[in-house]
């Protein structure tokens, strides 16, 4: 790891924690998560509904069903909603970067501030703009340009992912660059872009989006099929997501174990803190549940498997995991919230694999559409793919901490250094204040395309915007007949 950054003294940037309430350090750093913590929450969902429509627009063009049709059409009605909420929301972050974070925008911009415009270019222009034929070109573009515009819309969302966590990686895992006077220059694009952690990171990714969209669209499936209406789309929803969350609910248990094994080898001090490890050693035991204590070093109450953690977490039954000992004091992440929120995370998926075998259990019994317990449950863990996001992220960026980009450049070194608590806790209180209008606002918008459903003109977005009376729901094939050309 290359020697630190130096920005000026420590003390500078850090206030004590006695005055840690008007710390514009932890004020900046908390209005960041709350602003990002709600942010991804959209690409959580847009990235898995972009392709899932992109295959039901392709299974319409194939077979002709006019089922495909109307569940893209309601999908599309819901994305859109969500996309519009994501661009509102995307714009304050790089927004932040200059009044919260001139530090770290001053050192990093050779580097990251290409990898940002990249994503605007192939990936939001693409997205908005075949947005559009998806909306409004229904009726006058042929059907395979339809299809081509669902596709393009997919892509762009990938694209986006690619570049974006392409970004966070390289603050993960930095290479291909050097340092000139306190500045990051690019050596090697490659290396930049295909950082060590970059490819587990996407991958892991981009596969929760995925089984975070599936599971919205699973218990939509099942809450339509309780209530009795459009059954054939009900079972669509349900039958489709069910065969993708068979296939993607294990990928993802590989592909963390994998991501894990990165980790372990580039970040060790972050793997430490996700496993509440403090001393080195070889055989060690898998913590299921514990009180991490920093102050005394130790943790409380801890129910351990012994031996298992060094199989699971090296695939060596005598690995060795770096403790936090090993690592300075104040080159130590917080341990509580990575330790905590990764065992969400694996609760989640081991929950989400519950479902999803059980699922799979019924539709061999040919009891699935039928067992009206398993429909609820659907419908109940259907924001579960959105929890274990939250709870990686917080994990992800909490555990690489104290810095900003890893080894590097400290959090604390990276704030605007004209910036006081007090700008910052205005701030704060303003995009708290919108984000709990516009969220709720948003969601209330969606649920209310939900229960119109698919098919009815009630669902649609200008009707509901407009705060017009819903019409009588139609049956889903004459309101089709009705729409198309």
């Amino acid at each position: 790891m290359n020697a630190e950054i130096g920005l000026g003294s420590h003390s500078q940037y850090h206030r004590s924690r006695t005055k840690m309430d008007f710390d514009p350090v932890f004020l900046s750093r908390l209005q960041f998560a709350w602003v990002i913590g709600w942010h991804i929450l959209l690409p959580a969902f847009t990235v898995g509904a972009a392709a899932y429509i992109a295959v039901l627009e392709g299974f319409h063009l194939a077979t002709g069903r006019e089922v495909y049709l109307r569940v893209s059409m309601f999908w599309i009605r819901i994305f859109s909603v969500a996309f519009g909420m994501g661009v509102v929301t995307g714009v304050v972050m790089p927004f932040q970067l200059g009044t919260n974070w001139s530090r770290y925008a001053d050192a990093t911009s050779n580097v990251l501030s290409p990898l940002f415009a990249y994503e605007g270019l192939t990936a939001f222009f693409l997205e908005a703009g075949f947005l559009g034929v998806l909306l409004f070109g229904r009726k006058v573009v042929p059907r395979w340009t339809h299809f081509f515009a669902a596709l393009m819309v997919a892509m762009g969302t990938l694209f986006s992912s690619f570049w974006i966590l392409s970004a966070n990686s390289w603050m993960q895992t930095p290479a291909g660059y050097e340092i000139i006077d306190g500045r990051f220059y690019p050596t090697d694009w490659i290396a930049i872009i295909f950082n060590p952690s970059f490819l587990p990171r996407l991958a892991h990714t981009v596969v929760a989006f995925f089984i975070t969209a599936g599971f919205v669209v699973l218990g939509t499936g099942a809450y339509l099929i309780r209530r009795g209406q459009f059954l054939a789309e009900g079972r669509t929803m349900l039958s489709m997501t069910l065969w993708l969350l068979t296939v993607l609910v294990p990928l993802q248990i590989f592909l963390g174990d994998h991501h894990g094994l990165n980790t372990l080898e580039h970040q060790p001090a972050k793997l430490a803190a996700i496993e509440a490890r403090w001393d080195t050693a070889r055989k060690i035991p898998l913590t299921l549940l514990a009180i991490p204590d920093e102050r005394t070093q130790s943790n409380r109450a801890a129910i351990e498997i012994p031996g298992l953690g060094s199989l699971i977490l090296t695939h060596k039954l005598d690995g060795e995991v770096k403790g936090l000992k090993d690592f300075p004091p104040d080159q130590r992440p917080p341990v509580a919230i990575p330790f905590f929120g990764f065992r969400i995370m694996v609760g989640c998926g081991m929950l989400m694999l519950g479902v999803v075998l059980l699922g799979g259990w019924l539709r061999w019994r040919g009891r699935l559409v039928e067992t009206r317990w398993f429909l609820l449950l659907c419908l109940l863990v259907s924001p579960i793919g959105f929890i274990a996001v939250i709870a990686g992220w917080a994990v992800t960026e909490v555990g690489r901490q104290p810095w900003t980009v890893y080894g590097l450049l400290r959090t604390a070194q990276s704030v605007s250094p004209s910036l006081t608590g007090r700008d910052v806790a205005i701030s704060l209180l303003a995009y708290t204040t919108v984000y709990l209008i516009m969220y709720p606002v948003g969601l209330l918008l969606m649920l209310r395309i939900i229960r119109a459903g698919p098919g009815s003109p009630a669902g649609d977005v200008a009707t509901i915007a407009a705060g017009r009376p819903e019409a009588p729901v139609l049956a889903g094939a004459a309101f089709t007949e009705a729409r198309e050309p």
